[in-house]
């Protein structure tokens, strides 16, 4: 029986942290190869240290002399990105760090199975629902990730200027009846560039954007404050611990209230299902919980490498399904084709829509006109209630 009273904890981070740096230039190379060319194959990772950002991987355009072209605008890529994210410190300055381009053409051996319309590598890959928020999400990570965004949007309007880029934030929220009601601790370190800045100096000055971002009620004087509880935070980014590419795939899906597959997001085109698959299982399990059919939900598909098929489909309600879960299994595989090529088109992937995806979450966001976040719209709520 699910437990109706408890405390569960969920942590974000900022688009300044070290691994999200080499997200966001995993990602916006990703943008890059796919502006281009539609079709293109990426598989981007990036490494971030002290004055250095090394890129790897493999990617492939229509012919080898396009790929050699464009592959000389890759530095001015990684360059502006850490511009704009702020990094204009000694030890990492957007100008002056040292980089190094090691991508190069896809494996032939891999491309044999996607250009048969296979998925591109084995995999099983999760999606989560639930009604603890209007965007369906968990509640923990949901508003950890806003309390970083506003200080970040403060930051890039000049609000708080005494912040640099790196942030962490955590949240352990207590649970009454199954439901989420409070914060019983709220833990946040964030670079300062002033070294004069003390613990409390810093609470100050974050304390106004925190209480604004949770709902009315949740801070109470019982409340736990843990702000730079290790006191000063000024080396922050890559100067101050190195970054990887896919290092917080539970920051970037449930924060730990879901399960989650073996795979990162950021750098890869949708033809791996690590991604695109994801985003399909969260689409549905969203496209469930909103047709009123249970509460929570958790679907997942898995996949072979070369396979077109799906060759699962799971779904757990928890308990709280109005319908039976084996006929939701039937219902989402009725209503959408669950084929890599089925996903891309149906959520139209292959577009440059993926560099935001990158800090905050790859879920509970807006859908976006230009096609953004197509897997957070509730436009298969008919047709599964007609499929049922």
């Amino acid at each position: 029986m699910a437990r109706n009273n408890y405390l569960f904890t969920s942590e974000s981070v900022s688009e300044g942290h070290p691994d999200k740096i080499c997200d966001r230039i995993s990602d916006a190379i990703l943008d890059a190869f796919l502006a281009e060319e539609a079709m293109a194959r990426v598989a981007c990772e990036t490494f971030a240290t002290t004055d250095r950002v090394v890129v790897g991987g493999e990617v492939g355009l229509s012919s080898r002399d396009r790929l050699d072209s464009f592959m000389g605008g890759v530095e001015e890529i990684v360059r502006g990105c850490v511009k704009d994210i702020g990094y204009e410190q000694e030890g990492f300055h957007w100008e002056n760090l040292r980089f190094e381009n090691l991508l190069h053409p896809q494996s032939a051996h891999i491309a044999q199975g996607v250009d048969n319309d296979g998925a591109g590598d084995q995999g099983i890959m999760f999606g989560y629902a639930c009604t603890e928020t209007p965007e369906l999400m968990p509640a923990p990570i949901q508003y950890s990730h806003a309390i970083l965004r506003n200080l970040a949007e403060a930051r890039h309007a000049g609000k708080v200027p005494q912040l640099g880029p790196d942030a962490k934030s955590q949240l352990s929220v207590r649970y009454e009846g199954g439901k989420p009601v409070g914060v019983t601790s709220i833990v946040l370190s964030t670079q300062h560039l002033d070294e004069t800045m003390s613990s409390d100096d810093v609470r100050d000055l974050v304390a106004p954007y925190i209480r604004d971002t949770l709902p009315e009620g949740w801070i109470t004087d019982a409340t736990e404050w843990h702000v730079n509880p290790t006191g000063k935070f000024v080396i922050g980014g890559p100067d101050g611990d190195a970054g990887l590419t896919g290092r917080k795939i539970i920051v970037d899906t449930y924060g730990g209230a879901a399960p989650h597959g073996g795979g990162a997001f950021s750098g890869k085109d949708p033809t791996k299902v690590d991604r695109s698959a994801a985003y399909a299982a969260r689409y549905l399990a969203k496209n469930v919980v909103a047709a009123g059919m249970a509460s929570r939900c958790t679907i997942q598909l898995s996949y072979a490498i070369g396979v077109a098929k799906p060759l699962s489909i799971y779904c757990d309600t928890y308990g709280t399904g109005e319908v039976a879960e084996a006929a939701i299994e039937k219902a989402v595989a009725d209503c959408m084709d669950l084929t890599p090529r089925g996903i891309i088109e149906h959520l139209n992937l292959r577009r440059p829509i993926y560099q935001r995806t990158a800090a905050y979450g790859h879920f509970g966001r807006q859908p976006a006109e230009d096609g953004g976040f197509s897997w957070e719209k509730t436009d298969l709520v008919d047709g599964l209630k007609k499929a049922i």
